[in-house]
């Protein structure tokens, strides 16, 4: 079974920053993408950031300039450098990976709740 597991979350000032990673176990037989998303108190979950096995990455734009996603290329991992940090990037991070020889399997970690305080 594969499970994803966030870490790094946790309360932070006006800012400040924070590194999520996410680690995964199990099998996967293709990894196409990995990425986070994010979702606030009566808001939709939305994309914060993702990246291609090929290096690819795409970033929401309010997070553009001041979040970093990358990857391991050694291990299954996923990290989200997080400088600058507002009150507005409040909400649980969700880890993914897209994995599957057609990007057919999506797997989620149960997130991990980021707190940026005024």
């Amino acid at each position: 079974q594969v499970q994803l597991v966030e870490s790094g979350g946790g309360l932070v000032q006006a800012g400040g920053s924070l590194r999520l990673s996410c680690a995964a176990s199990g099998s996967i037989f293709r990894v196409n993408a990995l990425g986070w998303y994010r979702q606030a108190p009566g808001k939709q979950r939305e994309l914060v950031a993702t990246i291609t096995t090929g290096g690819t990455t795409n970033y929401a734009d309010s997070v553009k300039g001041r979040f970093t996603i990358s990857r391991d290329n050694t291990k299954i991992m996923v990290y989200l450098q997080m400088n600058r940090l507002k009150p507005d990037d409040t909400a649980v991070y969700y880890c993914y990976i897209r994995g599957g020889l057609w990007g057919q399997n999506d797997y989620w970690g149960q997130g991990t709740q980021v707190t940026v305080s005024s």
